[in-house]
């Protein structure tokens, strides 16, 4: 596929591919901008949902036939991710929850997945969705989108990070109680009454600062890093270099971003499950 410019070549792959539905049915791309609030983007949806498949069908076939013998190869490195975000969850989270370490390890594994498509060659999917949208459907390649890193989607990043707000305002008023929560949104970190109004804004503030630092920390690492190999791949013939390099350091960058999701939404919930 040619483009006119490198503006529109990094536009072209920064751009996802949309669908809506107006009053002449479905519509793609461009002709939702004035559609409103539902705009499905269907490639973040599409790639999120088979990696998240792709995770339930290993971890689970890996389970059911797990040996107590020696253990084979995708056994012990499922066992060695399982221990160490099991690690992880029993130094950090000081409450008392069955859900916490398979939500850690959901957590970890999924983002990791998702992170990892980064290291896709910028080209690859685009083009082969250009293909097929060109003689499968009719329609220019230039108007097939196909972003593939769905945690370069801040509405993805966004989806998972209020899930984690909503088990925190949950645990917060099942382990505290309604009187307990508004107690601590009100009578800290000044304990007095006359502080209740300051109190409320700096701890709700605090509070809606978690969801807020997940979604864009997330976001902004990972949508830096693909512009980056987006702007390598402008070089032409002498990319190989740069891109090598670049992933080669993104290999240590990915799971650490899904790390940092991993234990941050580990501290929040132990936060609130501590009963003051």
């Amino acid at each position: 596929m040619a483009y006119d410019s490198t503006e529109e070549y990094i536009k072209h792959h920064l751009t996802n591919a949309q669908m809506c539905s107006t009053d002449e049915g479905l519509a793609f791309n461009y002709a939702c901008s004035d559609a409103g609030f539902w705009v499905w983007h269907i490639d973040t949806l599409s790639v999120s949902i088979v990696l998240g498949l792709i995770f339930l069908f290993i971890f689970r076939r890996v389970a059911k036939n797990a040996t107590t013998g020696v253990p084979g190869k995708m056994q012990a490195f499922v066992e060695l991710v399982y221990d160490f975000v099991d690690d992880n969850v029993k130094s950090t989270f000081h409450g008392k929850s069955a859900l916490i370490a398979p939500l850690a390890l959901t957590i970890f594994v999924w983002v990791l997945l998702m992170n990892l498509m980064d290291l896709v060659p910028v080209d690859l999917l685009p083009t082969i969705a250009g293909k097929i949208g060109q003689y499968g459907f009719g329609m220019d390649p230039a108007e097939v989108y196909f972003k593939f890193v769905p945690t370069t989607d801040i509405n993805l990043t966004f989806a998972l990070a209020l899930g984690v707000f909503v088990l925190i305002l949950f645990y917060s008023l099942k382990m505290k109680g309604i009187g307990g929560f508004t107690k601590e949104l009100t009578m800290q970190p000044f304990g007095h009454w006359a502080f209740i109004p300051v109190n409320f804004i700096l701890e709700s503030v605090t509070l809606l600062a978690r969801p807020l630092s997940l979604a864009l920390r997330l976001f902004g690492n990972l949508y830096a890093s693909e512009l980056i190999f987006i702007l390598i791949a402008t070089i032409g013939y002498f990319q190989l270099p740069l891109h090598f390099t670049w992933a080669v350091f993104h290999i240590l960058v990915l799971p650490l971003q899904a790390f940092i999701f991993m234990m941050l939404t580990i501290v929040y919930l132990s936060l609130a499950c501590e009963d003051h």
